[in-house]
């Protein structure tokens, strides 16, 4: 700050001009996966797939072509693999995100009950172990349920996309509730004056505001889940990881081929999420806040 005296009198503080403004680094995945320059990955990746072919070139066994019979099962691994983890990704944070949203609502309830059983609900599944989850819904929920003369199934898939969206359900609450809190306590003392109820202040006032603070974050977690989704494997559905593994079993188990399918595992989810997280940041900025 620098101080202006006019006419030795009390001394005026001016602001300084252009002054940078300098904010807390985010440790958010997707800032933690967008601040790593593309390159490093590249190296690391063709690093990676080089060392197979480099290994048994020493070993002297060079007449085994990993690398084909990836290719010869790439097609099966995106569309019956990657698909599917995709699919699982989508519909969790779906269901997620709906539930998500009721529940963060809650926590902010003016009556003392609903909003202590959000609270409690939301701490248990945002700091229970995602495996844990998964098996306890695979174990919980029967294979098919009899209505009648119609028969309901409860596939796998399905009951994975349940176990995780509990704690996705979780973390989605706490963005509802600090986004909708995040708001000055301005907005709700003028809608106050202009005779709106609480209602109507949450829907017409409140939550517009939200929307585009919560979107950088529910984006982050979106990416989250897609790198947790190999976890269903465990559970025995059919993704990408599960699937390479039926497919290294099929040739005979060579630990040739653990570096090269694992590594296409890599490599696709990685082109998936950064572009994803590139974007994520890119929203943070647009909406970003100036208080």
């Amino acid at each position: 700050m620098r101080h202006l005296h006019l006419n030795n009198t009390f001394p005026v503080i001016l602001p300084i001009k252009n002054a940078p403004l300098h904010h807390a680094a985010s440790t958010s995945f997707v800032h933690w996966l967008a601040s790593i320059p593309t390159w490093i990955y590249i190296l690391s990746l063709i690093a990676i797939l080089l060392l197979p072919s480099f290994a048994y070139a020493v070993a002297g066994s060079g007449d085994y072509n990993a690398f084909a019979i990836l290719v010869k099962w790439m097609p099966l691994l995106i569309t019956k693999g990657f698909l599917m983890n995709v699919i699982i990704s989508f519909l969790t944070m779906l269901v997620g995100t709906i539930m998500g949203i009721f529940l963060g609502m809650g926590q902010i309830s003016p009556h003392s009950l609903i909003r202590r059983v959000s609270i409690t609900i939301t701490q248990i599944f945002r700091n229970s172990p995602w495996l844990v989850l998964l098996f306890i819904v695979m174990l919980s929920f029967p294979f098919e349920i009899h209505i009648g003369e119609y028969t309901i199934p409860f596939p796998d898939w399905f009951k994975a996309v349940i176990g995780l969206s509990l704690p996705l359900m979780a973390n989605v609450a706490e963005i509802v509730r600090g986004a909708i809190q995040s708001v000055p306590t301005g907005q709700w003392e003028a809608s106050e004056s202009l005779a709106f109820s609480r209602h109507q202040t949450l829907w017409k006032v409140i939550l517009p505001q939200t929307i585009k603070r919560m979107i950088p974050p529910w984006m982050n977690w979106y990416a989250i889940m897609t790198m947790a989704t190999p976890l269903v494997s465990l559970l025995g559905v059919t993704e990408v990881v599960n699937l390479s593994r039926q497919a290294m079993e099929a040739e005979n188990n060579n630990p040739a081929l653990l570096v090269p399918f694992y590594g296409f595992c890599l490599i696709i989810f990685f082109l998936y999420t950064y572009p994803i997280a590139r974007l994520t940041i890119r929203l943070e900025k647009k909406f970003a806040v100036n208080l």
